[in-house]
C-alpha cells in the first residue's frame, strides 16, 4: 500500500505509472521545481537502491528548504524521520527475498532430527537410561530386600513427604506423601518406604530433623535409596468436597505431626478433601484451588473430639439468653415474644448440636433443572441493618416472581382484609395443634393474639412456580462480649424440599451508618418510633460482625446494605446466579431415601 505525497495541491502515488510507460507521463513536466521532477523520475532505481534514493531527496529538500520554497519544511521533517528510513530498509530487504529466496541456515536440520529419532528409539529399545547402576554384589543374600533408587529433580520447593523415626527398629521411614507435591508427582515415594541413603549418604543413626535438613539443603537432583513398603497399595481416592463448619489453625495445635504441612481454614471455607486413608489427618486443598499441593487437616472425628475437649475447658456461663428485643425497625412486632417460646436453645449454655455436630458439611454442585421448584431466598441480618425492608423491596420490584409467605394468626378479620392474602386467619386450637407439630418456623404472640409463619405456607408459594423470600432477624445476647444466635429458622428450613439459599445482610461501618441512617425511625419496647442514636448503630455494627463471624458457614452470599438502592439490585444478581448457576449445596439435599 502506497502512501500518497502532497506537494503543492497535486497528488501523487508512488507507483502509478501507466502500463507500458517507463518514465514519468509528459504530461506532467509542466513542473516547474527541480525538486519534484527528481522524485518523479526514481520509480525505476527504488527496488535497488531505496536508502541511497532517500539520502538524496533528502539533500535536495534540504536546498528547497534554503530557498523557503512552500511545503519543503513539512517533507523534509517526514522523510528525515528514522521510523521512515527502517521501514525503507525493511522493504528493500523483503522486495530482495522475494526476488531470490533465502536458503536455509542448517541445510543439514531434518537429517539431524531423523538421526536423534533413530537414536532415541535404540536408547529405549536398549533400556539405555541415566543414572547408571552399579552392578550388585556377588555376595548378596537371596533374602535381601530389594531397594529402589529414587532421582528427584528439585529446586526451592519441598518434597512434599514427611519422615519419621521408627522406635523399634530405628529406621527412618516415610511416614506420609503430600497429595500434588514432587514426591507424589514422581510415583515413586509411598507412606512405609524406608529411607536407607540420601545423595549416597547413608542416614542410619541420623535424627529426623537432620535428615530434613539434608533434604532441604539439597538442589538439582536429590537420589534416595529406599526399601519399598511391600504391603503399600497405590490407590487415588476419589475426592469428596466438603464445607467447613468451624475454624482452624494448625499452628495453634500441638498434636499435628508437621505444622509446616498444616492447612488453614475457616467457617464456610469449601475444601477438596484428597486423601482419608489416614484416620487422624486427611489431606485437603481449599476452593477455589490455588496451590498444587495439598494440606493436613484434621479428620472430622478428630476435630470434633477437639471440640469436646475444648468446650469442657470453657468456664460454665450462666444466663437466660434473653435480652430486651432492643430496636426492629420495620419489623413485625409479634416476632418480640418470640425470644420466650424459643429459649431453650442456646449455643454457649449447652454443647448443643451447633457446638457439638460434625465440623465438616459434605458437599455437591447442584444445578436446579427448569421444571424443579425455585429454591427458597433466606435474607438474615442483624435487626435494624434493612432486611425486611429489602424483602418488601424485592417483592414490590417484582411481585410476580418474588413472594413472601402468608402467615398464620388467631386475630379476628378486620375490614378489608382476606382470607389467604394479608393472614391465614385460624383459630387457637388449630394453631396449637400446628404447634405441636411442629409446623411453624416461627411462631409469637402480640396483644393477645398468636402469629406465625408457617412451613406450608413457604411451600405453598413455591408450589405456584415463585421466588419465595423470608427475612430472618435472630434474637441476640451480648453478655461478656458473648455471642448466642439462635438459628433454629435457618436449621428447619435447611432441607432437601426447600434447598435454601442464605443469604446475609450486613451493616456497613459506622460512618456510612451514620450517614444512611440519619433520618431513619425505629421501634422498640419502650420508645415508639425514635431516631437512630450513637450507642444503636454501634450495637448493629457490632451484632452484624458477630454474626458473621460464628456463623457464615450457614451463608451463600454477603451483601453490605450500604445503600438500599444498590443491596436490592446485587441481591436481584446473586438471586438469579442461584437459581440458574451450579451451586454447592449438602450432600443429604441430593439424596432421595431422606
Amino acid at each position: 500500500m502506497f502512501t500518497p505525497l502532497i506537494i503543492s495541491g497535486s497528488v501523487l502515488t508512488e507507483g502509478s505509472w501507466p502500463v507500458g510507460n517507463t518514465g514519468p507521463p509528459k504530461e506532467k513536466k509542466s513542473f516547474s521545481s527541480p525538486l519534484l521532477f527528481r522524485m518523479l523520475t526514481m520509480r525505476q532505481s527504488m527496488e535497488d537502491e531505496i536508502s541511497g534514493m532517500l539520502s538524496s531527496v533528502v539533500e535536495d529538500i534540504s536546498e528547497a528548504v534554503n530557498r523557503n520554497i512552500s511545503g519543503a519544511q513539512l517533507l523534509h521533517e517526514l522523510l528525515s524521520a528514522p521510523w521512515l528510513r527502517s521501514l525503507l530498509r525493511i522493504y528493500e530487504c523483503l522486495m530482495e527475498f522475494q526476488r531470490i529466496a533465502p536458503s536455509p541456515f542448517l541445510p543439514y536440520a531434518s537429517g539431524l532430527s531423523e538421526e536423534a529419532l533413530l537414536s532415541s528409539h535404540d536408547s529405549v529399545a536398549q533400556s539405555d537410561y541415566l543414572p547408571v547402576l552399579p552392578p550388585l554384589p556377588d555376595e548378596l543374600p537371596e533374602d535381601e530386600e530389594a531397594m529402589r533408587i529414587v532421582c528427584l529433580v528439585k529446586n526451592n520447593q519441598p518434597l512434599g513427604a514427611t519422615i519419621k523415626r521408627n522406635e523399634e527398629s530405628g529406621d527412618i521411614y516415610v511416614a506420609r506423601v503430600i497429595h500434588g507435591g514432587l514426591a507424589d508427582r514422581s510415583g515413586l515415594l509411598f507412606p512405609g518406604d524406608v529411607l536407607v541413603e540420601v545423595n549416597g549418604n547413608s542416614v542410619a543413626g541420623l535424627e529426623p530433623g537432620r535428615v530434613i535438613q539434608i533434604l532441604t539443603s539439597s538442589k538439582g537432583t536429590v537420589l534416595l535409596k529406599v526399601i519399598p513398603n511391600s504391603s503399600q497399595v497405590n490407590s487415588r481416592q476419589k475426592p469428596v468436597y466438603m464445607r467447613a463448619m468451624v475454624d482452624y489453625r494448625p499452628q495453634q495445635d500441638s498434636s499435628i505431626p508437621c505444622p509446616v504441612a498444616g492447612m488453614s481454614f475457616s467457617r464456610g471455607d469449601l475444601l477438596e478433601v484428597v486423601d482419608q486413608s489416614d484416620g487422624q489427618w486427611w489431606q485437603a486443598r481449599k476452593l477455589p484451588c490455588g496451590a498444587t499441593f495439598a494440606g493436613l487437616i484434621p479428620s472430622a472425628s478428630m476435630l470434633k473430639s477437639k471440640q469436646r475437649e475444648q468446650w469442657f475447658c470453657q468456664p460454665l456461663q450462666v444466663h437466660t439468653c434473653i435480652r430486651p428485643s432492643g430496636f426492629r425497625r420495620s419489623f413485625r412486632l409479634w416476632r418480640r415474644t418470640w425470644y420466650k417460646k424459643r429459649r431453650q436453645s442456646c449455643t454457649s449454655c449447652s454443647p448443643s448440636s451447633n457446638v457439638l455436630s460434625s465440623p465438616y458439611e459434605e458437599v455437591a454442585l447442584y444445578q436446579r433443572l427448569p421444571q424443579e421448584s425455585y429454591r427458597l431466598i433466606v435474607l438474615i441480618g442483624a435487626s435494624g441493618v434493612g432486611v425486611n425492608e429489602l424483602r418488601k423491596r424485592l417483592i414490590k420490584l417484582n411481585p410476580s416472581t418474588f413472594q413472601g409467605p402468608v402467615p398464620y394468626t388467631t386475630r379476628p378479620m378486620k375490614e378489608g382484609e382476606l382470607a389467604g392474602r394479608e393472614y391465614h386467619f385460624v383459630t387457637k386450637e388449630l394453631f396449637e395443634y400446628m404447634l405441636c407439630n411442629n409446623k411453624f418456623v416461627e411462631y409469637g404472640e402480640g396483644k393477645g393474639h398468636m402469629y406465625g409463619m408457617s412451613i406450608d405456607a413457604v411451600d405453598e408459594v413455591l408450589k405456584k412456580g415463585q421466588m419465595c423470600i423470608i427475612d430472618v432477624e435472630p434474637p441476640v445476647s451480648l453478655i461478656s462480649k458473648h455471642l448466642c444466635l439462635s438459628l433454629e429458622i435457618v436449621h428447619l428450613l435447611r432441607c432437601r424440599n426447600l434447598k435454601p439459599y442464605v443469604i446475609f445482610i450486613k451493616a456497613p461501618n459506622q460512618e456510612r451508618l451514620r450517614q444512611t441512617r440519619r433520618n431513619a425511625r425505629i421501634i422498640t419496647n419502650y420508645a415508639i418510633n425514635r431516631a437512630f442514636t450513637v450507642e444503636d448503630l454501634l450495637e448493629l455494627e457490632e451484632t452484624s460482625q458477630m454474626i458473621e463471624a460464628k456463623y457464615k458457614q450457614y451463608f451463600d452470599s454477603t451483601v453490605v446494605n450500604d445503600d438500599l438502592q444498590d443491596a436490592c439490585m446485587q441481591l436481584c444478581s446473586i438471586i438469579q446466579q442461584a437459581q440458574n448457576e451450579p451451586q454447592w449445596i449438602p450432600v443429604s439435599w441430593l439424596r432421595t431415601d431422606e
